[in-house]
């Protein structure tokens, strides 16, 4: 069963609009999967999710169904959901999957980024339906595919995900903000490598973190990766972890999903 990824966003920590990102795009990180029968389920709500709720309102043949499915609740991730097309229009349905962090809902965090003292538009002011689902890692199901969440090597409740069309065929792996060097202390088993490789063996293609790379220089407020603990790594160490094999995803363009991602691009 051949899956179609497309890529809307990209860019970690923060939008870099501008010629020098005209290539790969500003935005940051949001992927469409769309299944064969081209039913939609969206990773990450980034800026590039703005362009993506403008798309389907345009396509819509009736009301809209979204499932968005959050790796976590850094600004990065959610900033874009405020001006998600769907969400004005009655009929409409969005539901969002995610984690909660520690012990504040992903609810109550959606609601802080609307609250009026930062965004004029309170969350309880959407027309469209709106359901958040709480998940940890294991098993779980959305729309056609099986998905698997793993807990990953960064700050806060971060999920990595192996969606399978629940029809047949090899699986995507979507691994954002996930440090692979000996830095940082996470709440994670000290097995995690090898829990790693096995969550992505024969996963075709692998969408990994690759904020930087290992040579770029490490500045700003995120410098602390210098002694890790930030949570991101490069596209190197990704591929020391993992040997994507030929598969049935193709990019929107129809070419085969890309191996690796540029440098300091989020996936």
């Amino acid at each position: 069963m051949a899956c179609t990824v497309t890529f809307w966003g990209t860019r970690g920590s923060i939008p870099t609009p501008g010629p020098h990102t005209a290539r790969y795009g500003g935005n940051t990180p949001c992927v469409a999967v769309a299944g064969a029968d081209g039913e939609l389920l969206v990773l990450d709500a980034g800026t590039g999710i703005r362009a993506l709720g403008v798309q389907l309102v345009e396509q819509k043949n009736g009301s809209v169904q979204a499932e968005i499915l959050l790796s976590h609740a850094h600004w990065d991730h959610i900033q874009g959901l405020p001006h998600f097309k769907p969400f004005f229009a009655p009929g409409n349905t969005v539901r969002i999957w995610g984690a909660r962090q520690g012990t504040t809902s992903l609810e109550a965090i959606l609601r802080q980024q609307m609250d009026p003292a930062v965004f004029p538009v309170p969350l309880d002011a959407l027309s469209a339906r709106l359901t958040v689902q709480h998940i940890e890692p294991g098993e779980f199901t959305v729309g056609a595919f099986r998905v698997r969440a793993i807990k990953l090597r960064h700050p806060g409740t971060t999920l990595g995900y192996r969606l399978t069309p629940s029809a047949g065929g090899p699986s995507l792996a979507y691994v954002t903000d996930n440090e692979l060097g000996s830095g940082g202390h996470y709440d994670i088993p000290a097995p995690w490598r090898r829990h790693l490789v096995a969550f992505l063996a024969d996963a075709d293609p692998l969408l990994h973190d690759a904020m930087r790379a290992r040579a770029a220089p490490r500045m700003g407020p995120l410098d602390l990766r210098r002694s890790g603990g930030a949570g991101c790594g490069c596209g190197g160490e990704a591929a020391g972890v993992v040997s994507p094999r030929a598969g049935a995803w193709r990019r929107r363009d129809g070419r085969p999903a890309r191996r690796r991602a540029p440098p300091n691009q989020a996936a």
